[in-house]
């Protein structure tokens, strides 16, 4: 089943349930879904859409803090309960000693001597991390261990 069919299903099973958090969050996640497939005019794959998905519950990462800057103790809830939805439908998140053991697979792998190779190992360890860490804890780890090279 896919990830589109297994949206469409929980959905449905939101709504007999009447969890509204539940059934928000999915139908605004397949919106997202819906009209990137019309902006590339194809269906999107389960990548892309897993993709929708983090940038969603990044989103409601985002708000979250806002909300909480602005007192707004009742959106802060609402956020928290759409969020963990959505982080139901992400692969489980890596540790930092994991983001370290790849980059330095990645350093070894493109053969990065320094800062300067920066841009060769981020779009390799950033596909294998997708969905599973942030692309800003992705860029410490990596600016880290190859200032490490340089000294």
């Amino acid at each position: 089943m896919s990830l589109k069919e297994q949206l469409a299903d929980d959905l449905m099973a939101a709504i007999r349930a009447r969890d509204e958090a539940r059934k928000t969050a999915i139908r605004m996640l397949t919106w997202a879904v819906k009209n990137a497939e019309v902006a590339a005019g194809k269906p999107l794959s389960d990548a892309d859409v897993l993709a929708l998905v983090a940038k969603q519950a990044k989103q409601r990462k985002e708000s979250i803090e806002e909300f909480q800057k602005g007192n707004r103790e009742d959106l802060v809830q609402k956020e928290r309960a759409e969020l963990a939805v959505l982080e139901a439908y992400l692969p489980p998140r890596v540790g930092r000693e994991e983001i370290v053991e790849a980059a330095r697979a990645v350093i070894a792998q493109v053969g990065a001597r320094g800062p300067a190779d920066k841009g060769k190992v981020m779009p390799v360890l950033i596909g294998q991390l997708a969905g599973r860490a942030e692309g800003r804890e992705i860029n410490e780890v990596v600016t880290e261990l190859l200032a490490g090279l340089s000294a």
